[in-house]
């Protein structure tokens, strides 16, 4: 298997579990691994044997930009499915997301939630 891994992606999304989070909005922070099947475009150096790193890209902006989630987790999760679907190739992916703006009273510098997708 061979991972290709985006860190630290920064995208200004409309997220959350109050209404006003999901109309003000706020920057979000990711970072998603994907997993392959196999190694195989190791040996044939063959974009076609894996996921380029420019469509992991691309699906994480789309989901983040243009849908609404009440939870993270959600949000996670439909990332994952999504770059699932787009490539057989996808064994896994692990998608991590941090939000610095909670409404938690206490010091903190963020919360941060992991989802895992595993292709059927």
């Amino acid at each position: 298997m061979a991972k290709i891994r985006i860190n630290n992606m920064m995208f200004y999304g409309f997220h959350g579990q109050y209404e006003y989070e999901r109309e003000q909005g706020q920057k979000f922070y990711f970072d998603v691994e994907v997993t392959t099947k196999n190694d195989k475009v190791v040996e044939s150096d063959d974009e076609a044997d894996t996921i380029n790193s420019s469509t992991i890209y691309s699906i994480v902006k789309d989901a983040v930009e243009n849908k609404k989630f009440h939870l993270l987790q959600a949000l996670g999760g439909h990332i994952g499915d999504k770059l699932i679907a787009h490539s057989d190739v996808v064994a896994e992916v692990k998608v991590t997301i941090r939000k610095q703006y909670v409404p938690i009273s206490g010091a903190l510098d963020c919360v941060e939630i992991e989802v895992i997708r595993k292709a059927q």
